[in-house]
Formats: C-alpha cells, sequence, structure tokens
C-alpha cells in the first residue's frame, strides 16, 4: 500500500457532451464479445451497478439515459445486483467469458487479481487528460496496478463509526470516545437504555472483519501494513494483538443479539436497519452508510440525528493518531468492452453534474472536489473534516489482499467472533491463504 493518500480527492472537470458518432465493432478500439452491435453500426453495452433501490437505482438509469441522448447511437444494458451477491456474480462472469462491459470495481488486490488474468481493460491513455489531472493522482491510484489505470472513482469512502446521537443523548453520553476504554463506557451506558449499543450484519462477513481491520489500524505501524500489504503475510505481533483486542471487546457484548446472522445492509432487521430505526446506537461503516442508513428508515430520509466519529485509540498502538482506512468505488470495463464507447462513459460518470447527482443519491462522498458543495449533511461533512486531518489512509485489508487471501481474513474473523476459532486463527488464515497463492 503506498504511504501517500489513497482517498485523495481533487477537482473533476465535467466531459464535453458532444456525442460520439456511431461505429462499428472495427471502430471500438477492442474486443467484440458482447460489446459490439450488429451490423447497423451501433454499439450495445452491458452494465452492473449494485443499488437495487431507491435514489441510487434512479440516479443510474438517468445517468444512462442522458449518456444514451448525448451519444446516439450507443445503447446500455443496466443490471441492479445486491451488494453482496457483486463480487461472486461478477467473478463467475469474468471466468466464463461473460462479463458485463461495464461493473463495479473497488481496487486493490482484488483488482490486480483480474488484471493478471487478463479480464479488465487498461483505460489508461483513454481518459481524458484534463480529467486525470482533476481527478488526480492519489485517486486514481486506487484503480493502479503497475503503473496502469484500470478503472474511473466515482466516490471516497472512509470508514468510522456512525451513531445516533439521540440514543446517545437518552444514555448520557455527552462525548463521542476517544478510546477503546471511553466506547466500552458508552457500550454500558446504552445498555442501560434497552438499545443495542453496536449494531454488526456479520451475515454477511465482512462488517465483522472491519472490527478487526480497524483495531489493526491502531495497533499496527504504517511502515508494518504497507510492509504487510507486500509479502500478503501478518507476521508483525501487532496483527495478533489486534485480534486479541477484538476478541476482549467483543466479550463485553456490545453487538446486538443475533449478530452472526444479521445482515447488514438489507431491510430493516440489517444492521444499518436497527441503525435507521433507532434500535441500535452505532455501526462500523464506511462512507456510503448514511444513504444505505436513509433508505431504510420509515420515511426514507436521512437519519436527522446521525453522527459520527473516527475508530477510538488503542493503548500502546502503533498506527498514527487519526489515520483512517476506507476504500475508493469506481467502474471498470471488461477486456472485451468496446473501448470507444466504454471509457467514454467512464470519463462521463466523472463530469462534475453526474458527481454532483452521484453524491446527492447515494448520501455519499464523490470523488470529485469540484462536486463536494453539493455535500451538506454534517455526518459526511464531519467525515471530510477527519479525513483531510488524516495522516494517511489505508485501503480495506480485505480489498487489499485480494479475494482469497481476503476471504480468508473475514472467515476467521467471524469464526473467532461465533466461538469458533481464536485471535491465532485468524494469522494462521491469512498466512495459510497467502501461501496458497
Amino acid at each position: 500500500m503506498n504511504a501517500k493518500k489513497i482517498l485523495a480527492v481533487s477537482a473533476v472537470m465535467m466531459m464535453a457532451t458532444a456525442g460520439l458518432s456511431a461505429c462499428s465493432s472495427d471502430d471500438s478500439g477492442s474486443g467484440d464479445g458482447g460489446g459490439s452491435g450488429g451490423g447497423s453500426g451501433d454499439v450495445s453495452m452491458t452494465f452492473w451497478h449494485n443499488s437495487t433501490t431507491g435514489e441510487g437505482k434512479e440516479y443510474w438509469e438517468k445517468t444512462v439515459a442522458d449518456f444514451e441522448t448525448a451519444n446516439p447511437g450507443v445503447k446500455i444494458t443496466i443490471q441492479a445486483i445486491q451488494n453482496e451477491d457483486m463480487d461472486g456474480k461478477l467473478q463467475t462472469a469474468l471466468n466464463s467469458g461473460d462479463a458485463p462491459d461495464i461493473f463495479m470495481a473497488r481496487g486493490g488486490g482484488k483488482l490486480a487479481d483480474i488484471v493478471e488474468a487478463g479480464q479488465v481493460l487498461d483505460i489508461t491513455d483513454s481518459i481524458d487528460a484534463a480529467t486525470k489531472s482533476a481527478i488526480g493522482d492519489g485517486v486514481l491510484s486506487a484503480f493502479a496496478v503497475d503503473g496502469k489505470n484500470y478503472g474511473m472513482p466515482t466516490s471516497v469512502l472512509p470508514g468510522g463509526i456512525y451513531y445516533s446521537q439521540d440514543l446517545f443523548t437518552a444514555a448520557g453520553v455527552s462525548a463521542t470516545p476517544t478510546s477503546i476504554s471511553e466506547l466500552s463506557t458508552a457500550v454500558t451506558a446504552l445498555k442501560g437504555t434497552g438499545v443495542s449499543p453496536i449494531a454488526l450484519g456479520a451475515k454477511d462477513a465482512w462488517p465483522a472483519a472491519h472490527w478487526y481491520f480497524f483495531f489493526a489500524l491502531r495497533e499496527c505501524s504504517q511502515a508494518t501494513m504497507d510492509a504487510s500489504a507486500k509479502s500478503m503475510t501478518f507476521d508483525d505481533p501487532c496483527w495478533l494483538k489486534a485480534a486479541e483486542d477484538l476478541q476482549a471487546f467483543a466479550a463485553t457484548e456490545p453487538f446486538n443479539n443475533g449478530f452472526l446472522t444479521t445482515s447488514a445492509q438489507q431491510g430493516a432487521g440489517s444492521s444499518a436497519g436497527l441503525v435507521a430505526n433507532h434500535e441500535a446506537a452505532m455501526e462500523l461503516m464506511g462512507a456510503w452508510n448514511p444513504g444505505v442508513i436513509a433508505s431504510l428508515t420509515p420515511d426514507e430520509q436521512p437519519l436527522p440525528d446521525l453522527g459520527w466519529f473516527p475508530f477510538p485509540a488503542v493503548d500502546g498502538g502503533k498506527g498514527e493518531p487519526g489515520a483512517m482506512m476506507g476504500g475508493v468505488d469506481g467502474f471498470s470495463c471488461s477486456a472485451k468492452a468496446p473501448k470507444k464507447e466504454c471509457t467514454a462513459f467512464l470519463n462521463f460518470i466523472a463530469g462534475k453534474d453526474q458527481q454532483e447527482g452521484y453524491a446527492n443519491a447515494f448520501h455519499t462522498l464523490p470523488a470529485s472536489k469540484e462536486a463536494q458543495g453539493v455535500v451538506t449533511e454534517p455526518v459526511l461533512k464531519s467525515i471530510l473534516e477527519a479525513y483531510n486531518k488524516a495522516p494517511y489512509v489505508t485501503l480495506w485489508l480485505d480489498t487489499t489482499y485480494g479475494q482469497n487471501v481476503g476471504n480468508a481474513l473475514n472467515a476467521g474473523v467471524v469464526d473467532m467472533l461465533a466461538g469458533k476459532g481464536d485471535p491465532a486463527g485468524i494469522i494462521k488464515a491469512v498466512n495459510d491463504a497467502a501461501a496458497k497463492g
């Protein structure tokens, strides 16, 4: 992992609205599988995203329609896929040679894996020069492998703890926790009011693993995390200490009843739904969470009392105070996509108008600094403020380590929380998966 901020946000230009001329498959600049139209010269593409309901789904429908209007002869067929199903379905489609032309990407080791397999398009030379300059190397580097770019960012997603200010007040918690000791005190106070202190959707594995990720961010130095990302092993003692920290914290029973069978984002009974309906006071999640929570409130509007604070410090940890973890969401083109049209769409969604619409629809942080003027929700502004002060930002560990090692890491954390494993088991799971290559 680079020491620089991979989530640094920069200005981005609007793409010119002049339409592309209709072109045959010979003009598309890439392979002809699935993306090229017939003899009429028209071009068709398939597009997978992960917003199945509400404002997000409507945003993509409008964005695609606007692009098609600006580019006569180009037709995009949309498929919305539930977030937790996306990685598996996408990997199956890629391996079968029937991948969508445009698909959601998260960078890191997961992207590197499909680059190595020749399944994703190198778009380095197809990104408009002004767009490159405007977005900036920091954000674009999240989709870079060996100096080449394979995706376009749409949002920056640093993580932290979301909380209900009303539930904190009712429990007598007057300040957000800055240490694990203070977090534990808040958990005890919240239990006394009858709500679940912390919502956790461990059924989906990765939300549970986030707790380990953040303990590791606080226990391990930046140099250690960078070195481990290269070696793909957890050899430093700080990795084990982070697992022990989580085990000790989980022993205080801070999570909702049935957290092992609770999903993260699907319905009122999910962890996000528990926060949305004031049945739980906190949730550790990325910056997409305000939009998910808003979709699950009774009136499907942003939660008025939603607040945010950084993951607390741990005693003796070597991670710098204020360091953050998160990701960059974006989209890539499959290796067989029509290059001219596919990269035109990626440049289009990086434009100011589209980025503003994205931020509004998803209640999140756009990749474009120029579009950040539409970010007015207090919870999102507080995340940006913390981010701007962060000494460094690292990528989600399961994204950094790729699909196989990342899945082993996530499963190891869930096993420990379920009483089927221990801290040493998490380290062994990662090292064993890495050894298999």
